[in-house]
């Protein structure tokens, strides 16, 4: 029984260019090894989100729902970001 299965793929020229210059430098020994290398790269992606979401996402939400008063409304949350920036931005120019 056959495990693969050919495709035909319509890429952008820019990306068919990167394809087949990662081919050319060695790096992949044909241009379906390389399409093969970035669906495990995006699976590995769509797996650690969804590991994320149920982990570190829910956690945090059941926490809140337990405990309601340790939410911030959308402005304080802004104005946070905001100074948190500003911060960033002066430590970055100072550097």
């Amino acid at each position: 029984m056959r495990t693969t299965k050919q495709l035909s793929i319509t890429l952008p020229n820019n990306m068919a260019e990167a394809l087949k210059e990662r081919v050319a430098s060695g790096v992949y020994a044909s241009e379906s090894e390389v399409v093969r290398d970035g669906l495990r790269a995006l699976f590995a992606r769509e797996e650690a989100i969804e590991t994320w979401l149920r982990t570190e996402v829910a956690a945090a939400y059941d926490e809140l729902r337990a405990d309601p008063s340790q939410a911030i409304s959308s402005d304080e949350m802004r104005a946070y970001l905001t100074a948190l920036h500003k911060q960033r931005s002066v430590a970055e120019s100072d550097s």
